[in-house]
């Protein structure tokens, strides 16, 4: 059976099955190309005349897998082949930890700019890193910069680890185990990012299967959504240098956020390739933050 027709009916087949899109692809189509490219060990960018080439039986036989397992079990692509891409970087990730997805990327891609001046950036700490996607990514922006990974899940160092080593970082980006900023000291940073868990309770039970797949420690954060947010808010100032920048992604929390810390003065950042719900405070709106509310406490 010719590669060609082999995406076409899987294609069909996801379409009917009615799956949710949205850890890493947002449609059949891509997903069936995954599957097929993974399955036949395809090249990634494949020409022509190798669509037309035909795919032996055992190629179908990984292929027919594959699809039951994304259609029975709702099991997201890239659990499937365990590849992603971010910022352009090829990533290793598997049920430990949170697909890959963040708009993050493109600012990491565009070295924080206009915020920070890139040739200033010396340390940089990636809070509840999963798989170290925007740790590497920091890395290969600020090549003179030293990355500190951090996760309170030895399961997701593993993986951050594995693709350190994969990207040949080891000596610049480290995986901590560390409960928010617990193992720092008095570590200081010029800029902090995190993707933390910001999915509250009643939204968890709602989401689609796809999303059980994935590590509830990386997704759930209290019953309001905000556990995670709080403690960085709290404690992020003492670990940025002056001028410093903390940019966190707090996905479609972003409305609770706004109205749970109406007085920081957040700014929100717009995505060129989409995404949003990240916002960006400097180290000195922290500090100003933090003493007005203590002269409102008397």
């Amino acid at each position: 059976m010719p590669v060609a027709t082999l995406l076409r009916r899987a294609t069909r087949a996801l379409q009917r099955a009615r799956l949710h899109y949205g850890h890493g692809t947002d449609n059949a189509r891509d997903d069936a190309a995954a599957l097929v490219w993974h399955a036949l060990r395809l090249p990634d960018r494949p020409g022509a005349a190798r669509l037309r080439r035909g795919a032996s039986s055992g190629q179908q036989a990984r292929l027919r897998a594959l699809l039951e397992r994304r259609i029975v079990g709702r099991v997201p692509v890239v659990y499937l082949t365990h590849r992603c891409w971010f910022a352009g970087m090829e990533m290793y990730v598997d049920e430990r930890v949170l697909i890959p997805r963040s708009p993050l990327a493109e600012l990491i891609e565009r070295g924080f700019a206009p915020w920070i001046a890139a040739a200033r950036v010396r340390r940089v700490a990636d809070l509840g890193t999963g798989s170290g996607c925007l740790a590497i990514a920091c890395a290969r922006a600020f090549p003179r910069a030293r990355v500190d990974a951090l996760d309170i899940s030895a399961d997701a160092l593993a993986v951050a680890r594995l693709n350190i080593r994969r990207h040949r970082l080891a000596r610049r980006v480290r995986a901590l185990e560390s409960d928010h900023f617990s193992a720092l000291g008095r570590e200081a940073y010029d800029i902090i990012v995190s993707n933390p868990p910001y999915v509250g309770r009643a939204e968890l039970a709602a989401l689609p299967p796809e999303y059980r797949h994935e590590p509830a420690l990386a997704l759930a954060a209290g019953r309001d959504g905000l556990d995670s947010v709080r403690a960085i808010l709290r404690d992020a100032v003492r670990f940025l240098r002056p001028g410093g920048i903390l940019v966190v992604e707090v996905g479609n929390s972003e409305a609770l956020v706004r109205r749970r810390f109406a007085r920081l003065p957040f700014t929100w950042l717009d995505f060129t390739r989409g995404g949003g719900g990240v916002f960006l405070l400097t180290r000195e709106q922290l500090v100003a933050a933090q003493r007005s509310a203590q002269r409102a406490r008397g």
